[in-house]
C-alpha cells in the first residue's frame, strides 16, 4: 500500500494550502522568489531537549526567526511568511495563532534580508554630515527626508565630525549595506572614496562643498553672493573698517563668503586691511576667543562666515562694550530678540535637502541615462532686523 500525502492535510491545518498560487516551488526549488531569507537551524528544531526558542548556547538571548514562530503558532514557516504578508488566503484562526506568537517571541521581520533576496533595493539613503550639532544639517535632514518619503524612500543619518578618515569608513559601510544612494557634505578636499568605481556604483549627490577629483552632482548655497552683499550693505552704510570671522581656510563655504566680501570691497573701491580677517574652527569657544581678538583690532562692523560666529561677535561685543555693526551667514532664531541690529543672508536649508533628494531620486530613477554631473545653486536672501524695537526683517 503506498503511503499516505499528508501534506495536504498539514496545509489545510495551517490554513492555506502551499500548492497554490505565488506559494508553488519552480524547478529550482524556490517559491517564485517569495521565501523568507533563510535562518540557521539550531537545537531549538530538534524537538525535546532542544534550547528555549530566542536563547543561544550559555544563555545569551538572540532574535528570534520565523521557525521560533512556527513552532509556537503550530503551523509552517511558510503560513507565518503569508501572514506576515497579510495574503488574503490565510484563515482567521491561523492568522491569531502566527500574530499571538510573533507578539510573544518579539519577532520582527528582516526587510533588508527579505528585499535582497527578491532582487529589490533597501529603499534607505545614507546622508552623512560634518556636525550634527550644526542647525543647517537639521534643517537640511528635514527637507531631504520629506522628498524621499514621496518615493518610498528612508533616510539614515551619520555625524562624520569632519573627518575624512570616518567619512571614507561610513561610506565602505554604507555601500556594504547595499543603500540606494549617498548625501555627503564632504570632509575634506580628498573625495576619491565617493567615485562611481569606489561606490560599486551607488550614485553619491553632495551638498554645500563641490567634488574635488571627480564629476558628481551637487547642491550648493550662493557662498560668494552671500559674502559680497553683506560685505555691499555695510560699505553703504559708510562702514570702511569691516573686519571677517570665518572658519578655517580649508572650509569650502567659508572661503566663498570671503572671496565674495572681498570682491565687494574691490568693486566699492574700499582697501581692506588684512589684520581684519580672522578664522577659527568649528568650536564656539574658538568662535569666541577669535571675536574677542577680532574686536581688539578696531572694526566698525563684522561680517561673519555662520551663526555661531555671529553669536560669538554679538557676545564679545556686549561683553568688552564695543560698537560694531554685525552682518552674518545664517538666520538667527532669536534675532528679533536682540537689542542691537542685525543684519543676515539667509537661505532656504529644507530646499537644499529638497534639491539634492530629487537630483539622487532622477539617477535612480534612470540609472542606465548617461549624464553630466549637475550643479544647484540656492539663493540667499539679505534680511535686516532692527532691535528688539523693530522685530520684523527687511530685505
Amino acid at each position: 500500500m503506498p503511503p499516505r500525502d499528508t501534506s495536504s492535510e498539514r496545509d489545510e491545518r495551517d490554513g492555506t494550502d502551499e500548492r497554490d498560487g505565488p506559494g508553488r516551488r519552480d524547478g529550482t526549488g524556490k517559491r517564485d522568489g517569495i521565501d523568507e531569507p533563510d535562518e540557521p537551524t539550531t537545537s531549538r528544531d530538534s524537538g525535546a531537549g532542544s534550547a528555549k526558542a530566542g536563547d543561544e548556547p550559555g544563555g545569551k538571548p538572540s532574535k528570534p526567526t520565523m521557525r521560533d514562530v512556527a513552532a509556537r503558532a503550530g503551523v509552517s514557516s511558510m503560513t507565518v511568511s503569508r501572514v506576515l504578508r497579510d495574503d488574503p488566503r490565510i484563515s482567521e484562526s491561523a492568522r491569531g495563532k502566527v500574530l499571538s506568537a510573533v507578539s510573544a517571541l518579539g519577532y520582527r521581520l528582516n526587510e533588508n534580508a527579505r528585499a535582497l533576496r527578491l532582487g529589490q533595493g533597501t529603499r534607505l539613503v545614507a546622508l552623512m554630515v560634518t556636525n550634527l550639532a550644526n542647525p543647517f544639517y537639521s534643517r537640511l535632514a528635514l527637507g531631504l527626508e520629506s522628498e524621499l518619503e514621496r518615493h518610498g524612500l528612508l533616510t539614515v543619518v551619520a555625524n562624520t565630525a569632519d573627518k575624512e578618515a570616518k567619512e571614507r569608513a561610513l561610506t565602505a559601510d554604507f555601500v556594504g549595506r547595499r543603500v540606494e544612494g549617498l548625501i555627503v557634505v564632504p570632509a575634506g578636499e580628498d573625495h576619491a572614496h565617493l567615485r562611481p568605481e569606489h561606490t560599486a556604483g551607488t550614485p553619491a549627490v553632495l551638498v554645500a562643498r563641490p567634488p574635488v577629483g571627480h564629476e558628481a552632482d551637487c547642491v550648493l548655497v550662493d557662498d560668494f553672493g552671500g559674502g559680497r552683499s553683506l560685505a555691499h550693505r555695510l560699505i553703504a552704510e559708510g562702514h570702511r573698517r569691516i573686519a571677517f570671522l570665518g572658519n578655517a581656510e580649508a572650509v569650502y563655504t567659508s572661503s566663498e563668503r570671503l572671496r565674495g566680501f572681498l570682491a565687494a570691497h574691490d568693486e566699492a573701491a574700499v582697501p581692506h586691511d588684512p589684520a581684519l580677517v580672522r578664522q577659527c574652527g568649528t568650536d564656539p569657544v574658538q568662535a569666541l576667543r577669535a571675536a574677542r581678538d577680532l574686536l581688539t583690532a578696531g572694526p566698525t562692523a563684522v561680517v561673519t562666515a555662520n551663526n555661531r560666529n555671529t553669536l560669538a561677535v554679538l557676545r564679545a561685543a556686549q561683553a568688552s562694550g564695543a560698537r560694531v555693526a554685525v552682518a552674518g551667514f545664517d538666520d538667527v532664531d532669536t534675532a528679533d530678540l536682540l537689542d542691537a541690529p542685525l543684519t543676515v543672508a539667509a537661505y532656504d536649508a529644507e530646499e537644499v535637502g529638497r534639491r539634492a533628494a530629487r537630483m539622487l531620486v532622477e539617477r535612480l530613477d534612470a540609472p542606465s541615462v548617461k549624464r553630466g554631473s549637475r550643479t544647484s545653486v540656492v539663493p540667499v536672501e539679505i534680511r535686516t532686523y532692527r532691535g528688539a524695537a523693530r522685530s520684523e526683517p527687511t530685505a
